[in-house]
């Protein structure tokens, strides 16, 4: 394995990088170049692959279908003579059932009833469907002009050819990708290990759910959403609670994730000029960048690596407020654990809409605003924000289905004017 960049290697790499006015654009391609797969390999039973990433190149052992077969029930015969109109009525001379090859021989103006599935007779080409024909005792008739030679027709390796590549190392298996390999007669597959990822929320008004309110704190919902994205992604959570501002809790909390996961997620105590004792504890422990992001919600956030023994774990600090959590997430910790995972995913999907309203933005700095986009009569995607902005209202994440993201450069938006949406497809 090589030996990972340190944060200075990494920083030197990018031109124009400012840890007090980071674009967005500067995190990611930091991160991307922060963050190192997990190389683990596991071999599992297909049954329990879904979500797993594939951790080589299948190549497909067989054809999909092995045999020329029907598409639909119906009357097997060949194209050529439809075509010609030599051969009406057809005579039916057997049946052809799915799972064995039907053995009989097929004379000039003859077919062969035929089930979905079942293979093709030797020497016939074409299906005509059971609902388009008419049938007089042991003949059929087929209507002129309704098919070609080679309609409902499967052809032998359609879907995969043997020594074809079926799918490639980092996909995700998805429920279709996992119904592939099982049609390749495959019962096990290769994948990377899931990351482990650790996070722990800081901070002395926290409150953990059950503990009786007071005045000041606040109940911790950034554990709540953060697990649910971990989680989302395929990752294998560590929830390690709340952990108060004191050195020798926030230290213990440190070395124990770092010694457990792969990556750490922490909220609250990045920000600049913080009078607690989370930065300290980063410093103290690890290889950690404080960065001022140009970006609304979510201003500050740690990176880095917290390093116990022989052991390093990727660090994120993000923010506390619960909005800000979410889109630092969204924008730069998914991509980066995407990437521990070896999946090689894209970009979370990014739409035009048209804005329903006029939206104010200064350039300089990215903006991600909830929004909610529909249909409107004309057929076309439209959006509009969910009200108040505030990175405390989570409630308007719930409501939202995606963030309006308005680039660094952008400024004022009118009217009509299309914007970039990043959708949530659940992932929030």
């Amino acid at each position: 394995m090589t030996t990972p960049l340190s944060l200075n290697d990494i920083a030197e790499r990018l031109q124009g990088y400012d840890p007090q006015a980071l674009s967005a654009r500067h995190v990611n391609d930091f991160l991307a170049q922060l963050v190192q797969p997990v190389r683990e390999l596991e071999t599992v039973p297909l049954m329990q692959a879904h979500g797993r990433i594939l951790a080589s190149d299948v190549v497909s052992p067989i054809s999909v279908p092995p045999h020329d077969n029907s598409a639909m029930d119906g009357y097997a015969l060949r194209g050529a003579e439809l075509q010609a109109g030599q051969a009406s009525p057809f005579k039916v001379v057997g049946t052809a059932f799915a799972g064995a090859a039907w053995q009989g021989t097929v004379q000039a103006g003859e077919c062969v009833r035929i089930m979905t599935g079942a293979i093709m007779p030797a020497g016939l080409d074409t299906v005509a469907p059971q609902e388009l024909v008419q049938t007089e005792g042991d003949t059929v008739r087929v209507p002129q002009g309704l098919l070609q030679t080679g309609d409902n027709r499967r052809l032998a390796g359609e879907d995969l050819m043997a020594g074809q590549a079926a799918l490639s190392a980092g996909t995700r298996l998805t429920p279709a990708a996992c119904g592939l390999l099982a049609s390749l007669g495959l019962p096990t597959v290769s994948v990377w290990r899931r990351p482990k990822v650790a996070y722990f929320s800081t901070g002395d008004e926290i409150l953990s759910l059950g503990e009786a309110p007071r005045e000041g704190a606040v109940y911790d919902s950034n554990r709540y959403t953060v697990a649910g994205m971990v989680q989302a992604l395929g990752c294998e959570l560590i929830d390690m609670g709340v952990v108060r501002d004191e050195p020798a809790a926030l230290e213990q909390a440190f070395r124990d994730a770092a010694t457990q996961a792969d990556a750490v997620i922490t909220s609250g105590g990045v920000s600049v000029g913080e009078a607690d004792h989370t930065k300290a504890m980063m410093k103290k422990l690890g290889d950690v960048a404080f960065w001022r992001i140009a970006m609304r919600p979510g201003r500050p956030m740690a990176v880095g690596r917290i390093a116990q023994g022989d052991r390093s774990a990727v660090l994120f600090g993000l923010p506390g407020n619960p909005v800000a959590v979410m889109v630092t997430f969204a924008a730069f910790v998914r991509p980066a654990l995407q990437q521990l995972m070896g999946w090689q995913a894209p970009a979370l999907p990014m739409l035009k809409a048209k804005s329903l309203e006029a939206l104010r933005k200064k350039p300089g700095r990215t903006e991600y605003q909830r929004g909610i986009v529909t249909t409107n009569a004309a057929g076309e995607l439209v959006v509009r924000t969910t009200g108040n902005q505030g990175s405390g209202v989570l409630s308007s994440m719930v409501q939202a289905n995606g963030l309006i993201v308005l680039s660094h450069s952008q400024g004022h938006v009118a009217v009509g004017d299309e914007v970039d949406v990043m959708m949530f497809e659940g992932h929030l």
